[in-house]
């Protein structure tokens, strides 16, 4: 039997809400709406670059922002040292190259994997928590949660036009 992309319920987003809770939520419903996008499709269609010439897949997307979720949150916050999942200094863009259907169903997992180790790492840090992500830039925790809402919020554009192409399924 062929894996399938799982269907999944969008958390519902705070309306009143403590900063921290507004952060959260968005960037939840940002993650739940990525895997939306992808819901219901078979890997082959997952790595389909349906808008040429651009050569972007979905399985590509879920891959990069599990490397980004990473790289923020962990790496360059908390100061972590460990690699990226799929890129390398050799293969920058390895997140989006080298997505295979074979390993769809690993790279899902491994994308709910990041985020809820992403989300673990960080929840007793404070938003205005600062660190250097090079010499001469400082920023703070609460960048971080913007700038994920913004990287995710441009990526499921993408998203949203990749599935179109794939299938004619639109909005979610």
């Amino acid at each position: 039997m062929t894996w399938i992309a799982p269907p999944i319920e969008r958390r519902e987003l705070p309306t009143v809400a403590g900063e921290r809770e507004m952060l959260q939520g968005w960037l939840d419903f940002h993650r739940d709406t990525l895997l939306a996008k992808c819901a219901g499709l078979t890997p082959a269609q997952l790595v389909e670059a349906s808008a040429p010439p651009s050569d972007l897949t979905l399985l590509g997307l879920v891959r990069h922002m599990a490397d980004v979720e990473r790289t923020w949150f962990r790496v360059r916050f908390l100061g972590q040292r460990i690699g990226g999942l799929y890129f390398t200094e050799d293969n920058p863009d390895g997140d989006f190259h080298d997505a295979d259907p074979a390993g769809a169903e690993r790279d899902f997992a491994a994308f709910r994997a990041e985020i809820e180790a992403c989300d673990k790492a960080v929840a007793d840090r404070g938003l205005d928590e600062t660190f250097s992500p090079r010499p001469g830039r400082t920023l703070n925790l609460r960048w971080i949660y913007v700038h994920m809402v913004e990287e995710y919020a441009r990526h499921n554009g993408h998203a949203d036009l990749l599935r179109e192409r794939i299938d004619g399924v639109t909005g979610n």
